[in-house]
C-alpha cells in the first residue's frame, strides 16, 4: 500500500485485498474468454425468490409488484393492507396504476398471487379482498381450492383489455386442456422438487420447457410473441384499500391465481403476433354446457374442469359420466369409500370412455330419477297449465254472464223488450 493509504478505513483495505485476490484468480483463470468479474461491496439486505427474478413470463413490472407487495408484507409481519394501486405505482416507479392492474392479473393468472376471498359487511357492501402472496406459482390443485373463482378469471382475461393478460390466460388454459387430450391427471400433486426443478431447466436451458402452469409448446409461444405499440386503453379495475395479503411461507416438502391490468410505465393496448406451427388440435373447453346436469358437490371451479375433461369424449357420454361420478359421490352415503379427488375419478371415466371400456353403473339410478324429476316436473307444469286455463275459461264465463245481466238492466230501464238468447248463446 502507498504511503497516502494510511487514513483509510479498514473495509477499504479489506476490500482493497479482495479486488487484488479476484485479479489475480481472474489471471490464473486462462481457460474462460470472458474475464470480466463482479464484487458486491456492502451489506446484504432484502431477499428475494431467485424464481421470480428469474421468471421468463413475467415481465419487469411484474415483478416489481410482486416484490412490493412483499415488502410491504414484511414490514407488518405477513398480515397487513394490500397496497393500493396508487401506492404500488410510486413505489415501482410506474405513472399508470393500470399498468399496475395488468401486473396483478397477471400474478394471479401464473398463480403468484391469489385472490381468497371478498370481503363484504352484513349490508352487502363490498369492503375489499383477501390475497396471498407465494414464493413460488401455486399448483393448480391448490389455486382452484384457494381461489374459488379462478377457472372463471381465467375464462374472463381471455377477453381483457390488454393483450398480454389475454395471451398468458390462454396459455394456462391450452396447457390445462394440453394435459388432458395427453391423460395427465391435471390436479395430481407433483412433488416441489420436481416442480422446481423443471423451472430452473426452462430458465436456464435455450430449448423451451415447461414451467410451472405454462408447458413447452406454450412457453415457445410466449416466447415468440411479438408485441407491437397500440392505442391506449383504459383501466377497469377499482382500487381497493381495505384489503389484505398474506404471504405463504417456503415449503420444501408439502406442495401445494381482482382485477387486472405490461412492463411500460404507460399502459398501452398492444397487438400480439405468433408464429404459426403445426400442433395436434386440441378440443377448447367451453364456459359450461347448460344442457349437462352436474353432481351438486361439485365448485364453480371443478365444474369448469370438468367441461374441458368432457371435451374430450363423445357429447352423447358426456352426461352418462356426469351421473356416474354423481352415483359414486352419493354412495359414500351408503358405505363406499369417500372421493377425495372429484377430477381424478372425472379424469378416470373420461379415459374410460375414450378406451371404449366405460359402462354405466352407479349412474343408472341417477339417470333414472333425473328423468323421473323431469317427468315430474312435466306433469306439474301442465297441471298448472292447465289450471290456468280452466281458471280463464271460468273468468272469462263470469265476465260474459256479468256483460249479459248488465245489458239486460239497461234494456229494462230504457223500456226494451228482454234480448232472446240464440240456442249457440244459451248452450
Amino acid at each position: 500500500m502507498g504511503e497516502g493509504s494510511r487514513g483509510l478505513r479498514p473495509e477499504t483495505h479489506a476490500l482493497d485485498a479482495l479486488i487484488q485476490a479476484t485479479i489475480e484468480r481472474a489471471q490464473q483463470d486462462s481457460g474462460n474468454a470472458n474475464a470480466d468479474t463482479m464484487l458486491f461491496v456492502g451489506n446484504w439486505h432484502q431477499s428475494f425468490p431467485a424464481l421470480v427474478v428469474q421468471d421468463p413470463v413475467l415481465e419487469p413490472v411484474d415483478k416489481l409488484v410482486w416484490m412490493v407487495i412483499l415488502l410491504q408484507a414484511r414490514e407488518t409481519g405477513g398480515n397487513t393492507a394490500f397496497p393500493s394501486y396508487e401506492y404500488l405505482a410510486r413505489k415501482t416507479n410506474v405513472s399508470s396504476t393500470s399498468t399496475i392492474s395488468r401486473a396483478i392479473a397477471i400474478l394471479r393468472v401464473t398463480r403468484w398471487l391469489t385472490l381468497c376471498a371478498r370481503l363484504r359487511e352484513a349490508s352487502g357492501r363490498f369492503r375489499g379482498n383477501v390475497y396471498t402472496l407465494h414464493d413460488e406459482p401455486l399448483p393448480l390443485a391448490d389455486a382452484l381450492h384457494l381461489d374459488p373463482d379462478y377457472m372463471n378469471f381465467l375464462r374472463q382475461s381471455l377477453t381483457h383489455h390488454h393483450a398480454r393478460v389475454c395471451l398468458v390466460a390462454k396459455g394456462v388454459l391450452d396447457t390445462i386442456d394440453e394435459d388432458i387430450h395427453d391423460g395427465i391427471d391435471i390436479c395430481a400433486q407433483a412433488h416441489p422438487i420436481e416442480r422446481r426443478m423443471q423451472a430452473v431447466e426452462a430458465i436456464q436451458q435455450g430449448s423451451p420447457r415447461r414451467y410451472f402452469a405454462f408447458s413447452a409448446k406454450v412457453m415457445t409461444r410466449l416466447r415468440n410473441v411479438v408485441v407491437e405499440d397500440g392505442a391506449d386503453h383504459r383501466d377497469q379495475n377499482s382500487k381497493l384499500d381495505k384489503t389484505h395479503v398474506q404471504v405463504s411461507a417456503p415449503q420444501i416438502l408439502d406442495p401445494q391465481n381482482s382485477k387486472p391490468g405490461s412492463c411500460s410505465s404507460s399502459y398501452i393496448n398492444k397487438t400480439t403476433t405468433t408464429k404459426t406451427t403445426k400442433e395436434k388440435k386440441i378440443i377448447m373447453g367451453t364456459d359450461g354446457n347448460p344442457s349437462l346436469i352436474y353432481p351438486k358437490r361439485l365448485s364453480e371451479n371443478q365444474r369448469a374442469l370438468a367441461d374441458r375433461y368432457l371435451n374430450t369424449v363423445p357429447a352423447d357420454e358426456r352426461q352418462s359420466i356426469l351421473d356416474e361420478l354423481d352415483g359414486r359421490l352419493r354412495s359414500e352415503q351408503k358405505g363406499m369409500s369417500p372421493v377425495y379427488d372429484e377430477m381424478r375419478f372425472l379424469h378416470f371415466l373420461c379415459r374410460a370412455a375414450n378406451k371404449g371400456e366405460f359402462v354405466p353403473n352407479l349412474g343408472i339410478k341417477v339417470r333414472d330419477e333425473r328423468i323421473e324429476r323431469e317427468k315430474a316436473r312435466l306433469r306439474y307444469l301442465k297441471q298448472q297449465e292447465d289450471s290456468l286455463a280452466e281458471a280463464k275459461r271460468r273468468e272469462e264465463n263470469r265476465s260474459h254472464e256479468s256483460g249479459q245481466q248488465r245489458l239486460a238492466e239497461i234494456r229494462k230501464s230504457l223500456h226494451m223488450p228482454a234480448r232472446v238468447q240464440s240456442d249457440d248463446e244459451s248452450g
